[in-house]
């Protein structure tokens, strides 16, 4: 579930027009901005199985501490927290909801390997990746409606700032729509290189977005 998480920022962006598009991101975004890192790090581990689900071939084998439930809500009180520190005007409950959102989204489209905590834990998913005409149905709907809703009432934009969101939207969905078919990873490691490359949608979406305020993460918006 990937533009699926965005889409939620997306539409949840109008709870608080005053705050940049980039906090939101940064929100649902926030277990796969960590996990790289514990990938790399050799705390997490996932496998590249061509087949294991008809949309993706990775096996998670184990990220509890980027993708359990508990650590979801611990991640985004951690959020709140640094958001707090910026002077951004997110209420606690929000940052915690934006992040638990990838939790709920990953569990509906995950095989069975979503963990509840850290250590010993049952596991959940719905397979909805087990279907590829079915993943691209409903997160291209959650990813239509949540463009939608953002840009529903949005005012002019200079073109700078148009060319930032729609390129963000192009390149996200074009490496959603063909992650099926792409070529597979060479390694762990080198996906794991490669999604620290996540970190960019920060800055980026907060470049894309009409207003920002001092000290919003990647750079003013």
């Amino acid at each position: 579930m990937f533009v699926g998480h965005l889409a939620v920022a997306l539409a949840a962006r109008r709870t608080a027009p005053t705050v940049s598009l980039g906090w939101f991101v940064a929100g649902v975004m926030a277990l796969d901005l960590v996990w790289p890192i514990f990938l790399l790090t050799g705390i997490e581990r996932v496998r590249i199985v061509p087949g294991a689900t008809a949309f993706t071939p990775l096996v998670f084998d184990s990220y509890p501490w980027s993708h359990s439930l508990v650590m979801a809500l611990l991640w985004g009180l951690l959020l709140s927290g640094v958001a707090r520190i910026a002077r951004v005007h997110l209420s606690t409950a929000l940052v915690v909801a934006l992040v638990a959102s990838h939790w709920l989204l990953d569990f509906i489209s995950h095989a069975p390997d979503m963990p509840l905590w850290p250590g010993t834990s049952p596991r959940f998913g719905l397979g909805l990746w087990n279907s590829i005409p079915a993943t691209l149905l409903v997160e291209g709907a959650m990813w239509i409606a949540g463009i939608t809703l953002y840009l529903r009432g949005r005012p002019a934009q200079l073109p700078s700032r148009q060319f930032a969101f729609w390129s963000l939207i192009v390149l996200c969905t074009a490496m959603w729509a063909s992650g099926p078919w792409a070529p597979l990873p060479p390694s762990p490691a080198a996906l794991g290189w490669f999604g620290l490359a996540g970190w960019l949608l920060v800055p980026w979406a907060a470049l894309a977005d009409r207003r920002a305020e001092v000290g919003i993460p990647g750079g003013a918006g």
